[in-house]
């Protein structure tokens, strides 16, 4: 049984809109709770609600927030899981995420890297590091409860980034709280560092909250051809053509997406690009600071100002 006030509570949904839709729909009441048959009706009229997300972060304040015709963007400063906690149940279509891993980092002891800096001074004022997610199982269980709950049951789509450090300490905890349905391979096609066979590919895991929506094209292949980002503005900046083909598979015109680790946004870019809302956030200072820049100046021009070309290496990218 499911008690109306804790309906209203958890899924962001007023509660005169609730009774005038149970109302209207004749659904018994007993006692203000509604059994499991009548809660699969409600659920379908509570997923295609507007505008729940912006009323239940009503007092949560955007350092970011745009809205129009097509799309509606909004950028949070915020830890990943606090973050996903505000957001109503069954609300979010699509979640194109990419955490920052301790694992690997941690486990290789960086010293002084040429690029990103000296690791060592993680999150510290003048370091080059941003503090990371601590991917322990507990907290990565955590993460995935709440980015299930979020997901719509009906559409929810999920892809989570991994390097290969994180995928074998963290990609089976996955199958726990999601239907996995395939494993992808992200082709930086430059070769990077290493100490012995030297990597030049990530992982993306892609699942189903449970259910059987399919994606768009069944032609596109497990493995993206995207060069990586060199001289990058963020230490983990991606291209934006990773986050579109997630995007151009799962979306569709005026899904939401959210990325709870917003990074450089990247994948703002390619929700924005997609005709997607689209709701991120991040606890660091430079993510935040790069984010609103990069997010408005594309709105307002069309232009990428932290990646001014494209990283396909194919004439043709499969989804076009």
């Amino acid at each position: 049984m499911y008690r109306t006030s804790e309906i209203v509570e958890q899924y962001g949904i007023t509660e005169s809109r609730l009774k005038e839709y149970i109302i209207e729909q004749n659904i018994p009441v007993v006692n203000e709770e509604i059994s499991k048959k009548y809660f699969q009706t409600i659920l379908s009229f509570i997923e295609n609600t507007e505008d729940r997300i912006e009323k239940k972060l009503k007092k949560a304040e955007a350092t970011f927030k745009y809205n129009s015709a097509k799309n509606k963007v909004s950028i949070y400063q915020d830890d990943a899981i606090s973050f996903l906690k505000k957001l109503p149940s069954n609300s979010v279509d699509v979640i194109a995420t990419d955490p920052a891993y301790s694992g690997m980092n941690d486990k290789l002891k960086l010293g002084k890297g040429r690029i990103v800096g000296k690791y060592a001074d993680k999150g510290k004022e003048n370091g080059k590091w941003f503090g990371e997610f601590e991917d322990s199982e507990e907290n990565y269980n955590e993460f995935l409860s709440e980015c299930s709950r979020v997901l719509k049951k009906s559409t929810g789509h999920i892809y989570i980034m991994f390097d290969s450090y994180s995928l074998l300490s963290l990609g089976n905890v996955v199958r726990s709280h999601f239907d996995v349905k395939n494993l992808i391979t992200w082709d930086k096609v430059n070769i990077g560092m290493g100490h012995y066979f030297r990597r030049r590919h990530e992982y993306i895991i892609f699942a189903t909250n449970g259910n059987t929506r399919k994606i768009r094209n069944r032609k596109f292949p497990d493995v993206w051809r995207f060069k990586r980002i060199h001289s990058s503005k963020y230490p983990t900046q991606k291209p934006v053509e990773v986050f579109q083909a997630m995007l151009h598979a799962s979306t569709e015109e005026n899904f939401t997406v959210c990325d709870p680790f917003l990074g450089s946004a990247s994948s703002a870019i390619a929700a924005i690009k997609n005709n997607c809302n689209y709701i991120g956030c991040d606890i660091s200072d430079k993510s935040i600071e790069i984010s609103n820049s990069r997010i408005s100046e594309f709105l307002e021009t069309g232009k990428d100002n932290i990646q001014t070309k494209s990283m396909a290496v194919d004439d043709k990218i499969f989804w076009e």
